[in-house]
């Protein structure tokens, strides 16, 4: 029996991008090339504007970075919580988004990444019908692209539970690794899934 789910999108933004050295999640997107004039989008506008049409409302998980996200987050129509402890690391933002998720009564998520271009419609088609038609022992959908798994994961209410019972030591990927006959890696013809951005030198590679 396939899942049918309602989506709620969830966006992990709290680091502090010490590598780039300035918030990830306020940089503008696409990356203007020399003399031209910025979009006035930023990573983080443009992934809950990618992620909205597919999902019933996204939320951003915020940390130390609250007061300058805030005007972004709201200004995009999406919700935000606050990583009160955002120093535990990804794998504790991951978590607070996903409690969220269950406070408004929903069983299904999409996760992503704030530090990234915001994958393709497409792609997002391609990742909510596969997760639609799967079977019911199936708990998460992931994208790949050439043979690297990446972003947005979306995810059953069994591998939400897998996550929040998990200790804090933990990582996503070590909670994959443990779930693997109940994910679905689905091809995807989309370099962005498994892109990271973490440096001003990566940043700048985008726009050549």
């Amino acid at each position: 029996m396939p899942h049918a789910p309602g989506f709620y999108a969830v966006i992990l933004a709290a680091g502090e991008s010490s590598r780039m050295g300035r918030d990830k999640a306020l940089l503008p997107w696409p990356p203007a090339a020399p003399g031209a004039p910025p979009t006035g989008q930023t990573f983080l506008s443009a992934a809950i504007q990618a992620l909205a049409p597919f999902s019933e409302t996204v939320i951003v998980v915020v940390g130390k970075n609250e007061d300058n996200l805030t005007p972004v987050v709201y200004g995009n129509g999406a919700s935000l919580v606050r990583n009160p402890d955002p120093d535990r690391g990804q794998f504790s933002s991951l978590q607070v988004g996903l409690r969220e998720v269950l406070s408004h009564g929903r069983d299904a998520a999409m996760v992503t990444l704030v530090d990234r271009p915001p994958a393709s419609s497409a792609t997002l088609k391609i990742l909510c019908s596969a997760f639609t038609e799967a079977a019911n022992d199936l708990w998460a959908v992931v994208p790949e692209y050439n043979g690297k798994h990446g972003h947005p994961f979306l995810v059953a209410r069994e591998m939400i539970e897998a996550f929040l019972k998990a200790p804090l030591r933990a990582t996503a990927r070590d909670i994959e690794h443990q779930n693997l006959r109940h994910i679905a890696y689905v091809v995807v013809n989309d370099p962005r899934v498994t892109m990271n951005v973490d440096t001003p030198e990566e940043y700048a590679a985008l726009s050549q």
